[in-house]
């Protein structure tokens, strides 16, 4: 199993997420949907091999209790991200 998640990563060309990166996002995303301690959010860096994408994007989710969860997209790495690309993406 081990092998197969690293043979993954490696096959996408892109490391693990940087933690800090990954939390500061969370955060900039919580601050600007005024979110509740019940909302969680998710934020993964994903390649797009679709040659319409920019490469590196990433992937905010928002779930929200009793909402259908909602999924914001920056054009960026993850460590490139600023917090008005954050509140552009999600509309606030």
């Amino acid at each position: 199993m081990a092998r197969f998640g690293a043979f993954i990563r490696n096959a996408l060309g892109a490391p693990k997420a940087d933690p800090d990166a990954t939390r500061r996002v969370k955060a900039w995303a919580r601050a600007a949907l005024r979110a509740s301690d019940d909302t969680a959010f998710a934020v993964n860096e994903i390649v797009c091999t679709d040659p319409a994408c920019p490469g590196l994007e990433t992937v905010i989710l928002v779930m929200e209790p009793g909402i259908k969860t909602r999924a914001c997209k920056v054009a960026k790495g993850l460590s490139d991200v600023t917090e008005q690309d954050i509140v552009a993406a999600l509309g606030t």
